[in-house]
């Protein structure tokens, strides 16, 4: 495949194109509630590589994205206590896709639909390339990891459940 053609246009993949952020493309075959184990295994990668978006929101219902590991969960108490919250909670899915306009399990932090804070793990940030979604299921793009703080102005936190 080519350099110029692209598998798939969302609005994930218009913004790192317009900001000049290098990124691979990686489809996948989509499988219903297979996440981050399914999509590592078949693209052949480690699942602590493929990083996974979450909308939450906090005692005020006010969204975030909150990027994760695939083989690591969210301690929402640890997360709050970080950001300032009483407390957070991941939005119903169709909250989730009102915040992000993205459908669940294709959502990227990228062009998401409204602006919110981003919280990445620290640890996220140490690996060499990491696999997000871009923007729709089955649809995977590797990236340097610096381009979540650098696009995104994501913040680290530790909020990995231990």
């Amino acid at each position: 495949m080519s350099k110029t053609k692209h598998v798939c246009e969302t609005p994930a993949t218009q913004l790192l194109k317009q900001r000049k952020v290098a990124y691979a493309e990686h489809p996948y075959n989509y499988v219903d509630h297979g996440g981050t184990v399914e999509s590592a295994r078949q693209l052949g990668v480690h699942e602590h590589a493929v990083v996974k978006t979450l909308i939450m929101e906090d005692e005020d219902a006010r969204p975030m994205v909150v990027l994760m590991h695939g083989d690591r969960e969210v301690s929402t108490k640890n997360l709050a206590r970080q950001i300032g919250a009483k407390k957070v909670a991941p939005c119903k899915p169709e909250v989730a896709q009102r915040h992000s306009g993205y459908q669940v399990g294709g959502t990227s932090p990228f062009g998401t639909r409204k602006r919110m804070p981003i919280w990445v793990e620290a640890s996220v940030l140490d690996l060499p390339r990491i696999y997000i979604n871009g923007g729709r299921r089955g649809y995977l793009v590797s990236i340097e990891p610096a381009a979540l703080v650098d696009l995104l102005g994501a913040r680290p936190v530790n909020a990995a459940l231990e």
